[in-house]
């Protein structure tokens, strides 16, 4: 089987233990950030989004303009725009990208943050809106006849996009969440749930949860499954570690400036005991309650640290150890990966030299192995 990488950039470099330097919009550091995705293997990257952040397809057309093959995943929340306007927008890129556009559907958890873009409805409420969303977008990327809809939330009449994506039949769909809602809503859509990084036995629930509601809206063909982390590397055990604590002390130093990456001030209070809204963090933050090391190589410490805000678990270790761990989420049914590291352009490096190659080639010892054994096995009958 393959597994597909997925890192992420951002306009400048900053982190959870880098303060921002340069430009909100640094075109030369985005363009190398990118650069070096490539270069080292990874198949996508993620453009997050936030309230305040820049536009997420400008940044995938600044992208896929310096980059040849890889893939673009450009988060997207939905009611902020027409579903529409949307369809056609995402299609364009992906027509002048070459058929490279991926769409990560984020409805949003946190109230405060979807008020500063003017959107007031409760959590469930959003998660009907994007249900009808995405049936719309779904529609307008593969129907070729003019159609309306009078719905719960968008009522328009007659239309028709001219432009369709240049991937079939339609753009594939990320999504994000971990309640009920985002259950049943991503387990009827989703090419790729997302998930942060839990510990093995709790991230299986979840996927057992995703793979019920995809079953239940009437589904044939099963959601991939997308689980995040933070590699932390190093050449034995003992440095991995030393570099880990010293992140962690970082974190920790910087308080809440370090908490929200990218965003111009925290949606809530960060740090230690923090409470978050959204049901992936407070995930994340019961995890560490049962203690900071999961499994082979899971580490929660930086998730209590920060008020689980993003993906904030690592895995710690020597590159053997991590993929090894990577492995561990592959065995459970993990299709996707998405890591990041807390020097960002650096880290990319360090996973395209000593990371993506030990999980591809185990996978692909694997697959021969497969191969061998069914080849013996029909010769034997």
């Amino acid at each position: 089987m393959t597994v597909e990488f997925i890192g992420m950039i951002g306009t400048r470099d900053v982190s959870e233990i880098r303060p921002p330097s340069g430009p909100v919009v640094d075109p030369d550091y985005t363009r190398r950030f990118a650069q070096a995705h490539e270069e080292a293997g990874f198949d996508r990257i993620l453009i997050g989004y936030g309230s305040s952040s820049p536009d997420g397809t400008q940044v995938a057309a600044h992208v896929a303009a310096h980059t040849e093959k890889l893939g673009l995943l450009v988060a997207h929340r939905p009611g902020f725009v027409a579903p529409t306007l949307a369809a056609r927008t995402f299609a364009t890129l992906d027509q002048f990208s070459g058929g490279r556009v991926a769409v990560h559907i984020i409805t949003g958890g946190h109230d405060a943050e979807q008020r500063r873009d003017g959107d007031h409805l409760a959590k469930d409420e959003r998660y009907a809106r994007t249900d009808e969303y995405l049936d719309i977008v779904k529609r307008a990327w593969t129907e070729d006849e003019p159609f309306g809809l009078d719905g719960a939330y968008y009522r328009f009449a007659d239309f028709h996009a001219e432009v369709k994506p240049a991937q079939s039949p339609r753009i594939p769909l990320y999504f994000g969440g971990s309640s009920p809602a985002a259950y049943r809503v991503g387990g009827k859509h989703a090419d790729v749930f997302a998930l942060w990084g839990e510990p093995l036995a709790e991230t299986a629930e979840q996927i057992a949860s995703v793979r019920a509601a995809a079953v239940a809206a009437g589904r044939t063909t099963l959601p991939g499954i997308s689980v995040s982390f933070r590699p932390i590397l190093g050449a034995t055990e003992e440095l991995a570690w030393e570099r880990a604590h010293r992140i962690l002390d970082t974190i920790k130093s910087r308080g809440a400036a370090g908490s929200f990456v990218g965003s111009r001030r925290p949606i809530l209070p960060v740090g230690e005991g923090a409470k978050p809204q959204n049901t992936g963090s407070q995930r994340l933050l019961a995890a560490a309650a049962k203690g900071e090391l999961h499994d082979r190589a899971l580490w929660t410490a930086p998730a209590a640290a920060t008020g689980a805000a993003g993906n904030s678990t690592a895995l710690v270790g020597t590159p053997e150890t991590v993929a090894r761990a990577l492995l561990d989420y592959v065995d459970i049914g993990v299709t996707t990966l998405l890591i990041r590291g807390y020097d960002p352009l650096d880290d990319v490096a360090d996973y395209g030299r000593n990371l993506l190659p030990l999980v591809r080639q185990e996978l692909a010892h694997r697959e021969r192995t497969a191969t061998t054994e069914a080849v013996a096995v029909g010769s034997a009958r």
